[in-house]
């Protein structure tokens, strides 16, 4: 029997003893300048603690700091039982080359702002928000197992990163007895699904557990992007989308497919499309954002969602995408016969 998922449900990240919500709240869209307001953001971020959520997401990028300052604000009364999690790389403006990226430098620096900014004297997840491609690897380790020994972060993140960086560095950690990787954030949805190629299996590999972030599709999977629907009903949003050329034929076309779903189970398509990347087993803690109360309590409804496997066969075959060499290549016929003499080869993860 299926246990029913709520905000209390929580599971574990990764290979690590960090318990978190299966939905988190990002709070990106927390300050005026790049989604709700002081006061709708308050009313956001109580309804979801209020629920039982304890996984909050944000960054110091996140509308130049005033998305920390009011997350801090916010979780002040409630900090022990909550998991504060914020990320460094990015910078806004121009200046020093220094204040971004991924060296020890800016490592320092960030943290010991995010954590003014966030009121605390630790932070619970901390993420290296973008690979910059320039940084030793050991650098960014021993920066990282550093401030872990020191106490100012608990446990370690990355995203947007490529897998093959990922696995070295979790493999550098642990062959050096630093601190290893517990969290990976990537984007993923049913437009979205190439983390499917490497992300995704290399995490489940080294025990890193997958938080995705852009759950709908930046409100192409929310049901006002399917066929018959204006952008214009999107406001702002909609207007860029079309204007940036995502509001493609294949996303029109998984949305319909989405809607499709979500009307004969009673429920919209945004719950439908998180509640499909909770069907995956890798993903432990989607991340949703939210401009109001409203789309909150939409979003957490995804937890009562069921998708039968006739519902995922449909979704996974409206939303088919090529995984390339050598993964088509391994998955052929004639070389899955060779490789396992025409027997039945039982995997089984350890």
């Amino acid at each position: 029997m299926t246990t029913p998922l709520s905000l209390e449900t929580y599971r574990l990240l990764g290979r690590s003893g960090l318990r978190v919500s299966p939905l988190a709240l990002g709070s990106m869209t927390f300050g005026e300048e790049w989604g709700a307001e002081e006061q709708e953001s308050r009313r956001i971020f109580d309804a979801y603690v209020d629920r039982g959520g304890n996984f909050i997401d944000t960054a110091g990028f996140y509308a130049d700091g005033r998305s920390e300052e009011l997350t801090g604000k916010f979780a002040e009364s409630k900090r022990e039982q909550l998991v504060l999690a914020t990320k460094y790389s990015l910078v806004r403006g121009v200046g020093d080359p220094n204040s971004a990226g991924n060296g020890r430098r800016n490592m320092m620096r960030t943290v010991e702002t995010s954590l003014r900014r966030l009121r605390t004297d630790r932070i619970d997840l901390f993420f290296l928000h973008v690979w910059d491609d320039t940084t030793p690897a050991d650098e960014i380790l021993r920066a990282f197992d550093d401030l872990v020994t020191q106490g100012k972060i608990l446990y370690l993140g990355i995203s947007d990163t490529p897998a093959w960086q990922i696995a070295r560095l979790q493999t550098m950690a642990e062959l050096r007895g630093w601190t290893q990787l517990a969290g990976l954030q990537v984007e993923y949805n049913l437009i979205e699904r190439t983390a499917e190629r490497e992300l995704i299996p290399a995490a489940q590999s080294l025990g890193i557990g997958v938080l995705p972030w852009s759950p709908l599709a930046s409100g192409r999977l929310s049901g006002k992007y399917a066929s018959g629907a204006s952008p214009d009903e999107a406001g702002g949003r909609g207007a860029m989308l079309v204007a940036g050329g995502r509001i493609t034929e294949r996303a029109t076309a998984i949305a319909d497919v989405v809607k499709a779903v979500a009307d004969e189970i009673g429920v919209t398509s945004a719950q439908v499309a998180i509640a499909w990347t909770l069907a995956n087993p890798a993903v432990v803690s989607p991340q949703i954002g939210a401009r109001t109360q409203r789309q909150l309590e939409d979003n957490l409804g995804a937890l009562d969602v069921k998708l039968e496997p006739e519902h995922l066969a449909r979704l996974a075959e409206a939303s088919r995408f090529d995984l390339g060499f050598p993964h088509d290549f391994l998955s052929a016929p004639l070389i899955r016969q060779a490789l396992t003499a025409g027997r039945t080869i039982q995997l089984r993860r350890c």
